[in-house]
């Protein structure tokens, strides 16, 4: 009887598919299940996993915090970040003492009570000051403000002296130079060039400022023109201060035009404190915080050079900080961090305080009543600290201004390691925390009636008491160093224009709603007429 042989058990050798040099098995079995499989299919499987996982890990991270269900897939409330709503802020605040939101990469726990705020602060060890996502990419990673430990001492302990009320008294008169030139200005554009019809005067009151800082920081060694370049173009800065953005600069957006307005200031400045290198080694005298500083570098080293050399010093030659020599550019990268923290604060202040002046014209009144009476009758009396120490009432003024209307709502960190912010909920590495100024100053308990302007709570009520409520100025190891600089600076600036100006208020429907643009201003602008007082 023949033998039958099943020819689909020949030899593997004797069959092509298995040819060593062609399609061996193991790529035969994957091209066949890879026949029916399409880039468009494996792109929709690798997006869905993406997907899982950013859902899970901002579920993992939420655990019992408020806070959305699930996120807009990679997004999440990105169009909130970029338009901000002082409303939504409001209800996020009113949501729970924490809460979150995720957008893009970035996990961002939000503080909402004076405690956990406080607790937020004082936690150097846990937290670090990272503004907004784009500030480090502005002011560079090396700067100061970013340091902790020895680092940041070391820059501190030279930059406190810079704001001695001895030295506030030598930046008067550059600041009292800016108001007069800017008042005569703002008369000049109401009644001659707009005749007399209300414009919009917020984008006035930030040149302006801009222009009093940089006299104040870097003194002459820039000139009105190069002052006026940066007013212009500070605004590019200010519009890429979005809460959370791109984890990078994408050209012809707001933040790639940002970095190149601050690259511009950056450059300025530190060619200016090559010239203030200049004058101070040949004795100058000191007009602005860079000459401060850079005198006090200089002195330090002198007195170095003699120890080093044996020579006897006198103890009343050695500086009251021995500072560490500094280069022209950690100069201007730390001068740009004070303009960086005062220009919008100290705009938005201004623009609120002409605003709420004219709407109540009985407090302007006493602001008027003072400020002559500490000018001796003198209403062109020059800038003294003497005289705005003793202006009480406009003191209160400008802290109720400051407590209505905060310039700074809430202060972006970034965590360093794990945080365990409450007994039941710890803040992971890598997250963003923010402590929110807002909630603290319009805490009923701390000043009744907050939503009221009320200079009066300064002086006959208790609100001087209220300090762990006060955190205009934040506190803590980075607190703000110009802090008795900014109130002063706005007291002087009500107060000579109070001499000076008469001005009326056109209220428009907006001009009470609160707009979010790195701080807070009136949204229509505040639309004022200002007119030489006779």
């Amino acid at each position: 009887m023949a033998t039958v042989v099943n020819g689909s058990f020949a030899s593997p050798a004797a069959d092509a598919k298995y040819l060593p040099g062609g399609h061996g098995s193991g790529d035969g079995l994957l091209s066949q299940l890879l026949s029916g499989v399409s880039g468009w299919s494996v792109a929709l499987a690798v997006l869905l996993t993406l997907v899982a996982y950013d859902q899970c890990s901002y579920i993992w991270q939420k655990g019992s915090l408020v806070g959305p269900s699930l996120k807009i897939p990679f997004f999440g409330p990105f169009l909130d970040a970029i338009y901000p709503d002082m409303n939504k802020y409001k209800a996020q605040w009113a949501s729970g003492e924490l809460s979150c939101v995720s957008v893009f990469h970035k996990f961002v726990v939000i503080v909402s009570t004076r405690d956990l705020a406080r607790k937020v602060f004082n936690s150097p060890q846990f937290v670090k000051p990272c503004v907004v996502d784009i500030a480090v990419k502005l002011l560079r990673p090396q700067n100061w403000v970013f340091l902790d430990g020895r680092d940041h001492v070391d820059y501190r302990k030279g930059l406190n002296g810079l704001f001695t009320r001895q030295a506030l008294e030598t930046y008067l008169p550059g600041q009292e130079e800016v108001y007069d030139q800017y008042f005569a200005k703002f008369v000049e554009l109401s009644q001659k060039e707009h005749g007399g019809e209300p414009i919009p005067y917020m984008p006035q009151f930030r040149e302006l400022m801009c222009a009093v800082s940089c006299r104040t920081f870097v003194g002459h060694y820039l000139s009105d023109s190069s002052i006026k370049k940066i007013a212009d173009d500070y605004y590019r800065i200010t519009a890429a201060l979005d809460l959370v953005n791109f984890p990078f600069i994408v050209p012809f957006t707001r933040p790639w035009y940002g970095k190149k307005a601050a690259d511009m200031v950056l450059d300025l400045f530190a060619q200016c404190a090559a010239k203030s290198q200049v004058r101070m080694a040949a004795g100058g005298d000191v007009t602005c915080i860079m000459d401060g500083w850079i005198k006090s570098i200089q002195d330090s080293e002198k007195y170095r050079q003699k120890i080093a050399k044996g020579v006897e010093v006198d103890p009343s030659e050695k500086p009251t900080q021995v500072l560490r020599e500094f280069s022209d550019f950690e100069i201007s990268m730390t001068i740009f961090t004070f303009l960086f923290a005062s220009q919008d604060a100290t705009s938005s202040a201004s623009t609120w305080l002409f605003q709420l002046m004219a709407d109540r014209p009985e407090i302007l009144d006493k602001v008027r009543e003072e400020n002559l009476a500490v000018r001796n009758g003198d209403r062109d009396a020059r800038f003294s600290m003497d005289m705005l120490e003793n202006m009480t009432y406009t003191r209160a003024v400008v802290k109720e201004t400051l407590r209505y209307r905060p310039p700074v709502i809430m202060v972006p960190y970034l965590v360093k390691k794990d945080f365990p912010v409450t007994d039941s909920y710890t803040v992971k590495k890598g997250s963003m925390l923010i402590p929110s100024c807002y909630p603290a100053l319009h805490d009923p308990e701390a000043y009744p009636e907050p939503d009221s302007f009320d200079p009066d709570r300064w002086i006959t009520g208790d609100a001087e008491k209220q300090t762990k409520n006060w955190l205009v100025f934040g506190t803590g190891p980075h607190y703000c160093l110009g802090q008795t600089y900014a109130t002063m600076n706005l007291m002087a600036m009500i107060g000579k224009a109070s001499m000076q100006l008469d001005w009326v208020h056109h209220a428009t429907p907006l001009s009470e709603k609160i707009k979010v643009f790195a701080t807070i201003f009136p949204q229509d602008d505040c639309h004022l007429v200002f007119s030489e007082r006779p």
